[in-house]
């Protein structure tokens, strides 16, 4: 896997659209997680990732974030959110091709919070193409899905942030 550096990620990511047409869509599985309960919040290292999600995307002219209804996806949202001062608006995972039908729709730049097993699902919904599962313990992983003319185009980008795993 190659490995980016911080700056690096933000001149890819916060390239301008140049048409309305033009947008792109971030997607990542929430932070880090306390604990295997039901709805566990985030870890310290989780809060920190967070926060660093919201300066890489800071300049990526977000319009909306979305966030499936869970503590942990709600608290990886939030950073972006306040920086931004956008609502996160709820989605529903059990519902995945209709809301990537919605965020297409939508043309507009946006952050979807998800799952282990539901980001890389709706990441191979909106590009099209085969996505890898994630891990467990894979928690540094950003996809960006572009759509230009109509196109899309997937980048898979490693965050930064790395933390000791208990």
């Amino acid at each position: 896997m190659i490995k980016f550096s911080p700056i690096i990620i933000s001149v890819l990511l916060l390239k301008p659209c140049l048409s309305n047409d033009n947008f792109s869509l971030y997607l990542v599985r929430h932070a880090e997680k306390e604990t295997e309960s039901k709805n566990p919040s985030l870890t310290q290292c989780g809060k920190k990732r967070a926060k660093q999600l919201a300066t890489l995307l800071s300049t990526a002219n977000i319009k909306s974030i979305y966030s499936t209804s869970y503590q942990r996806t709600m608290s990886t949202a939030v950073p972006l959110s306040r920086r931004q001062e956008l609502a996160i608006k709820n989605y529903n995972p059990q519902q995945l091709e209709q809301f990537a039908l919605h965020l297409k729709q939508h043309k507009e730049n946006a952050l979807i919070v998800g799952h282990s097993n539901t980001t890389p699902q709706l990441t191979q919904l909106l590009s099209g193409r085969e996505v890898v599962g994630l891990g467990e313990k894979d928690y540094q992983t950003l996809y960006q899905v572009q759509f230009i003319a109509g196109e899309s185009q997937l980048t898979k980008f490693k965050q930064p942030l790395a933390c000791k795993q208990p």
